[in-house]
């Protein structure tokens, strides 16, 4: 049996502490996860993990041997890459998470053309708003937007999106066109906070180079995109969102721009990643190709 696939199920248990999820994350029935771990206990001859029925913990042996076979991993990604420079044959699964619009308008579309030149090449892409564990989760790449306070992976900046703000025709019908921000006493924002419960910001916009709040009334409050979207469309209030996701919808007329001159700061989309010495040479070239065509369409 391949010692090294052996290391690498077992690095992913210890990581995820479940050998259900590390069987999801690798591709493998649980079963083949555990015989895996078993095969590794029987080859060192120590006990590495601790099983109970709620959860799975690395013992003492465990952790050092966790440690160890990271850098070992890395470095054999290092050494295949160093002889296998021809993109064509890239091979092996790319774990990715962006969020929904991003994932459905604009990447989704353009990824056959990356899935052509490389063949060999298997995606799992999860579309979501949630704050996903990079390391935890088993991702080589997730793309958000905004600030990033995890300290734990590298942020790297693609591109910056423009924001809009944003209303319905009807909404219109009944509240009038806001044209100052002192207008905007008389007006409905949709609040959009992550999680529920956290205090909403407000509208924000730049003034030189601050950004200005004004806390505005609003009966809705969302905590995903959708959501946020959806509550404008149905006539709820002003959002405002990054132009990428709404451009459709701005030209079809089933939403409006307004208060063009008050505009929230443009987001950063970064790309995020376990901060490890040496990605494999198929993660480098997607976050090449992704780093391009958002950088191209956005």
């Amino acid at each position: 049996m391949n010692k090294l696939e052996l290391l690498r199920t077992f690095v992913r248990v210890t990581e995820l502490s479940s050998f259900t999820q590390a069987g999801e994350s690798l591709g493998l029935p649980r079963s083949t996860v555990s015989e895996h771990v078993q095969a590794l206990e029987a080859l060192l001859g120590a006990r590495l993990l601790q099983r109970t029925t709620r959860t799975v913990q690395a013992t003492q042996d465990g952790r050092v041997l966790y440690e160890r076979s990271k850098d070992l991993l890395a470095h054999m990604e290092e050494l295949e890459g160093l002889f296998r420079q021809d993109e064509a044959q890239l091979a092996g699964r790319i774990r990715v998470d962006m969020p929904n619009a991003m994932a459905r308008g604009l990447v989704m579309p353009q990824l056959p053309s990356f899935m052509a030149r490389h063949p060999l090449v298997e995606m799992e892409i999860s579309s979501s708003d949630r704050q996903v564990d990079v390391i935890a989760e088993g991702f080589d790449c997730v793309v958000r937007v905004g600030a990033q306070p995890d300290q734990s992976v590298v942020a790297r900046k693609v591109c910056s999106m423009p924001m809009v703000n944003c209303v319905s025709p009807a909404y219109l019908q009944r509240y009038g066109v806001p044209e100052t921000i002192a207008d905007l006493a008389q007006h409905q924002l949709v609040h959009y906070v992550r999680p529920l419960g956290a205090r909403s910001a407000g509208f924000e916009y730049l003034l030189g180079n601050k950004v200005q709040r004004v806390a505005m009334a609003g009966r809705v409050t969302v905590s995903s995109t959708d959501a946020y979207q959806a509550a404008c469309l149905g006539g709820l209030g002003i959002i405002q969102v990054p132009l990428l996701g709404i451009r459709d919808l701005l030209a079809s007329g089933e939403l409006v721009s307004v208060l063009p001159d008050y505009l929230a700061p443009p987001l950063d989309v970064s790309m995020l990643y376990a901060g490890q010495r040496h990605l494999p040479l198929r993660v480098r070239v997607f976050m090449e190709w992704l780093a391009a065509t958002l950088q191209a369409r956005i």
